[in-house]
């Protein structure tokens, strides 16, 4: 017999990752203020020594390694809290509008990333705002979907940003360039900052609504939804 499957811990480490790129970001920011200074004073004649520039270099590439692994479990413990948001939410909803898998595939496919992330997310909001009532179950205060168009607007900026910085500093050589660089990775942390407090709202206003649909009836279903075996989500 299918029922709702837990969320309640994704949607604590989905949260907690985020909250670490968050931190990564405020570093990083002031890692690039420290090397804009370091490279402009170098242009402009003045002095510094060769471990200082090493230093600079080495704090550079390990924040860069620590957020590129961040990001990667930020995304998969995403996904995973998302996918089973709209998995329980199929149990009590008929006919929304893309299949469960599409939580997690969505997110891969070019183009279709731009939008349906987005607009499975503002389902889930609207559909379990309307079941609830419905089912005698009082939600105080109303899910609003003002923040996810503020969430999904800038996540869509963060990555057409952090796309157009990555192609200007693969090709940089003058002293210059790598200070627009710098700039463009300082603009890239003022992007990710609010975003970062945007995502974690997100995912914690509807985390916390998610337990009040264990009083709707699960809907009947003539085949059950597919997921990957129990043992992948332990």
């Amino acid at each position: 017999m299918q029922s709702l499957r837990p969320n309640q811990q994704r949607a604590k480490n989905a949260q907690l990752l985020i909250y670490i790129i968050l931190g990564l970001e405020v570093v990083s920011f002031f890692s690039s203020y420290m090397q804009y200074n370091l490279i402009d004073r170098i242009a402009h004649g003045g002095e510094y020594t060769m471990e200082e520039a090493d230093l600079n270099d080495l704090r550079e590439m390990v924040i860069g390694i620590l957020y590129v692994i961040a990001y990667i479990v930020s995304a998969v413990t995403f996904i995973q809290w998302f996918r089973r948001a709209y998995y329980n939410l199929h149990l009590l909803v008929p006919r929304l509008n893309r299949e469960e898998g599409w939580a997690a595939g969505s997110w891969f496919v070019p183009i279709l990333n731009l939008f349906w992330p987005y607009q499975i997310m503002q389902e889930l909001y609207q559909k379990s705002e309307a079941i609830l009532p419905n089912n005698g179950v009082a939600l105080r205060p109303k899910l609003s979907t003002l923040f996810i168009g503020w969430w999904w607007a800038l996540w869509v900026l963060n990555n057409l940003y952090g796309n157009f910085s990555f192609r200007i500093s693969m090709h940089v050589e003058t002293a210059e360039e790598i200070l627009t660089a710098t700039q463009m990775d300082m603009g890239g942390s003022l992007i990710g900052i609010p975003l970062c407090f945007l995502a974690v709202k997100v995912i914690r206003d509807y985390a916390a609504v998610e337990p009040l649909l264990q009083g709707v009836p699960l809907r009947s279903t003539e085949k059950p939804l597919s997921l990957p075996p129990e043992e992948n989500y332990r």
